[in-house]
């Protein structure tokens, strides 16, 4: 294990099918190794932000916060499991998990989020874990559709 590393595992989650879905995997990746699951959803402040300051700042959290709790609820239903925790940090999502990634077992992504380009194998910010993460890093895709006979 390398210097200053935690025996846990991080989940990106941005609400995506995809990030649900990695929330799954990485549950039963860390409930093999006996290691905790962080869940992170990450968060910026909008450009031009200065000018909604008077609604409050708490505001640009709390729809990301929702978000995570929505994902969490349908990875694990209504009970997460013991090992299993919920951060939202604020930063953009490439840094803040690229820098997280030092202090982690594994890193653990979705292929694409909620981004624009729907046609890419890979989304920036899984791309951008994949090339300047710390630890092993894991994309899921989003799981298929079974087809009906």
């Amino acid at each position: 294990m390398a210097k200053g590393t935690e025996e846990k595992i991080i989940v990106g989650v941005d609400g995506s099918a995809a990030s649900v879905e990695a929330l799954r995997l990485g549950n039963r990746l860390a409930m093999g190794l006996g290691v905790r699951l962080e869940a992170w959803a990450c968060w910026e402040y909008p450009a031009g932000y200065e000018g909604y300051l008077a609604m409050g700042v708490e505001g640009f959290a709390r729809e990301t916060e929702e978000n995570l709790e929505r994902a969490l609820t349908e990875a694990f239903g209504a009970e997460r499991p013991g090992h299993v925790t919920a951060r939202l940090v604020h930063g953009s999502a490439r840094t803040s998990l690229v820098d997280g990634s030092s202090h982690a077992l594994m890193l653990v992504v979705g292929s694409r989020g909620h981004g624009g380009f729907t046609g890419l194998l890979l989304g920036s910010v899984s791309a951008a874990c994949v090339h300047h993460a710390h630890c092993p890093v894991l994309v899921v895709h989003t799981p298929k559709p079974e087809k009906s006979l």
